[in-house]
């Protein structure tokens, strides 16, 4: 199966107007256009009834302690875990190009609605839901895509990673909200094909 966007290429930066927050010279960062990137997808196996599009960064800090601090670095040799960006589930099977802005345009402060998407896919929430359990003004359920937004100050470059499954199952047996992690689970057992493709992305002016 073959995966492509021309949004970016495959290992290259990712334009600003993708992420969820930009480099601002005054306060570190402001919020960005936070649009969905373009993809198209061809060489879809026979038996395909559905796909499930997720996005993940693998290099988010595990922990937090120096995370967007004055005078202080999150060290690139910190240990890293995934920060799931994007969770779309049943796209259905003769779907072949997702448009860039078609499933998110703006920051939606306390998270876009969820989980009906369009062409009758659902979303789940990816993990800006826990990231902003403690702000009175963001906290909420962020279903569907939310771009990059890493530590204004971390040495690493993060990458972005999405990857599309090509399913023989039309509908993932979830309901509700549901994140990351769940479709993956889900997914095990139903997938006919995959193709991933990384674009990177940094807050840091130094390493942009």
């Amino acid at each position: 199966m073959k995966f492509s966007s021309n949004s970016f290429a495959d290992g290259q930066k990712i334009p600003k107007e993708f992420a969820f927050a930009i480099i601002d010279a005054v306060h570190h960062v402001s919020l960005g256009n936070n649009l969905n990137p373009h993809f198209t997808w061809s060489d879809v196996p026979e038996g395909v009834r559905s796909f499930a599009l997720i996005c993940v960064d693998p290099d988010a800090p595990g922990a937090g302690d120096d995370v967007n601090q004055e005078s202080r670095n999150v060290p690139a040799s910190l240990p890293r875990v995934d920060f799931f960006h994007w969770v779309l589930v049943d796209l259905p099977a003769g779907l072949r190009e997702i448009v860039a802005g078609e499933f998110s345009c703006e920051v939606t402060p306390r998270g876009k609605a969820g989980p009906s998407a369009p062409h009758g896919a659902r979303r789940g929430i990816n993990d800006f839901t826990h990231w902003f359990d403690n702000d009175n003004d963001m906290r909420g359920d962020y279903f569907g895509y939310d771009g990059p937004c890493p530590p204004w100050n971390d040495e690493l470059v993060h990458r972005y990673v999405f990857t599309l499954y090509a399913l023989d199952i039309g509908r993932l047996p979830l309901e509700g909200r549901f994140n990351g992690p769940a479709v993956l689970a889900a997914i095990q057992g139903h997938i006919l094909a995959q193709a991933s493709l990384y674009g990177t992305y940094t807050l840091n002016p130094k390493l942009a």
